[in-house]
C-alpha cells in the first residue's frame, strides 16, 4: 500500500470514527461566533437614555459598588468595569463570572444580562465542550471532545497533503479548488469536501490547533518551547492569564469589554467571598484612580477598579484597549493608595513571550484576537467544518454502499457459475 493510500485511509477511518463529535463542535461554533456582540446589545439596552449624565461620566465609584451591595444583600461585588461607550452600564464583576449591572448616571442596579439570551449561550457552550453533560458525566465528555479536535487537526492536515491533484497541473488544481455547477451526489459532494477544506485550511488549522493547545497540557508546553520559553509548572498558570478560563463562559462577554474583567481583577478574585469585601479609605479614591487610567490610554475601551480591603496598599487597574477578546490590548497599573504613583505595569505586554502566546492563542480560537473580521473567519470555518463533516461522511457512505454491491454482485456471479 502506498504512502498516500495510507493517509487517505487513515484520513477516511479518523472522520467517520470522530465525524459526529466534530459536527456537533462545528455547529455549536458557528451558533456562538457573534456571542460577545449579541450579549453586548442585550446589555446595551438595559440602560435608559433619559438620566443625565453627572459629571466626570458616572456617579461615584463608591455609590455604585454600594447600590449593587444593597440590591445583593450586602455582597460587595470583586470589582466594577466601566465602558467607554456611554450606552454600556457598569459591570459589577461577581465570582464566576456573574456580572451585575448597574447604571453608572443613576445608580438603578438592572440586574443581569438577559436570562433567556444567556442560558441560551450556556447550554451552546454545554454542548460545544461537553455534550451537554454535568457532573461526572463531564470529564468523560471532555476526554472525548478534546480527543475529537485532536482528530479534526489530524484530518485538517492530512487533508492539506491529499488535496494536492496527482498529477498536478492547472486543470486538475482547478477542478479541485473551485465550486462547479450542475454537480450531484457523489460528484458534488467531492467538489464541495476539497473546495471547502482548501478555502479554509490555514482558518481551520487556527481554530483547531489552538483548540488542542486549550484542551492538552502537553501542547501548551509546545507552544512555550516553540518561543524558547520555560513552560509553567503542572499547576500553575498556562499563559492563560488574559482570561483563558472565562473567554466561553458564561459571562464572558456580556459587555463591550466583558472579558476584560477576568484578568483585572486578579487579586481581588484571590479574596474569598465568604464575608463583604468592605472598601477601603485610601488617600487616593477610587474615582481618582479610575481617572488616573483613563489618562493613560487614549484608546481605552473599558477600565476595571478592583474593590480594595481596608489594608490594601496599592489597586491594580485594567485597561483594555480592544473588544475584551484582544489579550494584545490589555494592560494594567498598579497604583500607591497613598501617593497615586503608578509603581508597576503589568498584563499582556510584560509577560513572557510563551504566556503572551499561549494567551493569544485562547481568543485565536474564537476568532476574537483579531476583532469582528477575526470572530466571522473563525465562524465561517466552523461552517466549512459542518460542510466537510457532511460531504465527508456522505462520501464514506456512499463508498460502504458500492463496496457491499460489489460483494452482493460476486456472491450472485460466485452462486450461478457454482449451481
Amino acid at each position: 500500500m502506498s504512502l498516500r493510500k495510507l493517509l487517505f485511509w487513515g484520513h477516511l477511518g479518523v472522520g467517520v470514527a470522530a465525524g459526529v463529535v466534530i459536527l456537533i463542535m462545528s455547529v455549536t461554533g458557528v451558533l456562538l461566533t457573534y456571542q460577545r456582540q449579541i450579549l453586548a446589545r442585550s446589555v446595551r439596552s438595559m440602560q435608559t437614555a433619559t438620566v443625565a449624565t453627572p459629571p466626570g461620566g458616572w456617579l461615584p465609584v463608591r455609590t455604585l459598588a454600594d447600590a449593587v451591595a444593597t440590591a445583593e444583600k450586602g455582597e460587595r461585588p470583586i470589582s466594577l468595569q466601566f465602558a467607554r461607550d456611554p450606552a454600556m452600564p457598569v459591570a459589577a464583576e461577581y465570582p464566576k463570572a456573574r456580572q451585575i449591572y448597574v447604571d453608572g448616571r443613576s445608580a438603578q442596579v438592572l440586574g443581569e444580562a438577559d436570562p433567556a439570551l444567556k442560558k441560551l449561550f450556556n447550554d451552546l457552550i454545554q454542548w460545544h465542550r461537553w455534550l451537554g453533560l454535568t457532573g461526572e458525566s463531564r470529564n468523560a465528555a471532555k476526554l472525548v471532545f478534546d480527543g475529537a479536535n485532536l482528530f479534526f487537526l489530524l484530518l485538517v492536515m492530512s487533508g492539506v497533503i491529499l488535496w494536492i491533484p496527482r498529477p498536478f497541473t492547472k486543470q486538475r488544481a482547478k477542478a479541485v479548488a473551485l465550486t462547479r455547477r450542475g454537480l450531484s451526489g457523489k460528484a458534488r459532494d467531492f467538489n464541495w469536501h476539497n473546495v471547502a477544506g482548501l478555502w479554509f485550511a490555514l482558518p481551520l488549522l487556527l481554530v483547531v490547533g489552538s483548540g488542542v493547545v486549550i484542551s492538552y497540557g502537553w501542547a501548551t508546553n509546545l507552544v512555550y518551547r516553540a518561543v524558547l520559553d520555560t513552560p509553567p509548572p503542572p499547576d500553575g498558570p498556562r499563559g492563560a492569564g488574559a482570561g483563558a478560563g472565562a473567554g466561553a463562559g458564561a459571562g464572558a462577554g456580556a459587555g463591550a469589554g466583558a472579558g476584560a474583567g477576568a484578568g483585572s481583577a486578579g487579586n481581588a478574585k484571590a479574596q474569598s467571598m465568604v464575608e463583604p469585601v468592605a472598601l477601603s479609605v485610601p488617600a487616593v479614591s477610587l474615582d481618582s484612580a479610575l481617572h488616573i487610567a483613563m489618562n493613560r490610554s487614549e484608546k481605552w475601551r473599558t477600565i476595571t477598579i478592583p474593590l480594595p480591603r481596608p489594608d490594601a496598599k496599592t489597586l491594580v487597574v485594567t485597561i483594555d484597549e480592544g473588544t475584551g477578546g484582544q489579550p494584545q490590548r490589555r494592560h494594567s497599573i498598579t497604583l500607591d493608595l497613598n501617593t497615586a504613583e503608578i509603581t508597576a505595569t503589568g498584563g499582556f505586554p510584560t509577560q513572557s513571550r510563551g504566556r503572551r502566546l499561549r494567551a493569544w492563542l485562547r481568543w485565536a480560537h474564537t476568532g476574537e484576537a483579531f476583532g469582528v473580521w477575526g470572530q466571522t473567519i473563525a465562524g465561517l470555518a466552523s461552517l466549512a467544518g459542518v460542510l466537510l463533516v457532511w460531504t465527508g461522511l456522505a462520501l464514506s457512505w456512499r463508498r460502504l454502499m458500492a463496496f457491499l454491491r460489489r460483494r452482493g454482485r460476486s456472491a450472485a456471479e460466485l452462486a450461478t457459475a457454482n449451481p
